[in-house]
């Protein structure tokens, strides 16, 4: 086991590889670096080689696919994840890994939007979708990270090997930063410099395609993790309907003591009905959540206990 792993996914960054590959042995010498190439048609996986990195491959395209294997195969005590793109200085590292290692964080955010990204990002799109996300799921899940989409971070190894990927694309970051903040783990925040991508160098996030993913991500993990609260605004919106087409027949039959419009006095019923089912959907599947989360906990005690058997044994036998 590792002491501290430095974890690059790549696709197609043979411009910036070298550099960020060397930067990271110059902020971490302990370190071992692995970079994940994912399919590069380029010379990236060459040029990581040549700078002295282990080289594994990903074959299924996407950044969810890629750290799903970097998770599995690579055991550290601490992770360190950067992106190949060299838009993150390494003069954070040491912070992040102490947090870590020192601190017991179970993730550490390298928050780009709190220093130089809206300066440094020529795409304005990139800009707001930031935004938009961070803020609406600081809202939704009463948190306060302050930057989601981020591609820096660092790691526990109890986050690594409890953290299931579900997402192949882009929206692991935004998974990760839920997974944390539902399950109450240790969550610090560093801000950290920002730079563009050099010339030359492109990005391979599709900023309204990717956006909308992201988005999706973030109501479904809503649902699944916050159920009561999810299904009560659903039940409460088709109750504020259902009550809207009832007023009109209602106040009519008191006038005439008539109901000419039955389809109406039916759909706002099965409309309330919904309503309720909203709600008692929520409430079962809430208790459901709550079992979930005492039972990560079980999980997440015995993977810490695994950890510091495997690496304290290792300490042990590197002192004989």
């Amino acid at each position: 086991m590792d002491k501290i792993a430095a974890l690059i996914p790549c696709f197609n960054e043979e411009k910036t590889i070298e550099k960020v590959v060397r930067d990271a042995r110059a902020a971490l010498p302990e370190a071992v670096i692995y970079v994940y190439n994912n399919n590069s048609t380029d010379r990236t996986e060459e040029l990581a080689k040549r700078a002295g990195a282990v080289v594994r491959r990903e074959y299924r395209q996407g950044k969810g696919n890629v750290i799903r294997r970097m998770f599995r195969e690579v055991d550290a005590e601490c992770y360190l994840m950067i992106d190949g793109d060299d838009t993150y200085p390494l003069e954070s590292a040491r912070e992040m890994t102490n947090l870590v290692l020192e601190k017991h964080a179970d993730m550490v955010v390298g928050d780009r939007l709190s220093s130089t990204y809206f300066e440094e990002n020529k795409r304005p799109f990139h800009n707001f979708g930031n935004n938009l996300v961070r803020n609406t799921i600081n809202l939704l899940f009463r948190s306060d990270i302050r930057d989601i989409m981020t591609g820096y971070r660092a790691f526990s190894y109890g986050f690594v090997k409890t953290f299931p990927v579900i997402s192949q694309g882009f929206e692991i970051e935004t998974e990760m930063t839920i997974h944390a903040v539902n399950y109450n783990l240790q969550v610090e925040n560093v801000v950290v410099k920002y730079r563009d991508r050099p010339e030359g160098s492109e990005s391979k996030l599709n900023t309204v395609s990717d956006g909308f993913k992201v988005l999706g991500r973030i109501f479904q993990l809503f649902k699944n993790y916050r159920p009561l609260l999810f299904f009560g605004i659903l039940g409460l919106l088709l109750a504020a309907v259902g009550m809207i087409l009832f007023v009109p027949v209602l106040a009519e039959y008191f006038q005439t003591g008539l109901v000419p419009r039955f389809p109406t006095l039916i759909v706002s019923g099965f409309l309330v009905l919904a309503a309720v089912q909203s709600l008692f959907s929520g409430m079962i599947l809430s208790e459901s959540c709550s079992v979930e989360r005492r039972n990560f906990e079980y999980r997440y005690m015995e993977t810490c206990r695994e950890m510091k058997n495997n690496f304290g044994g290792q300490r042990v036998d590197q002192q004989e």
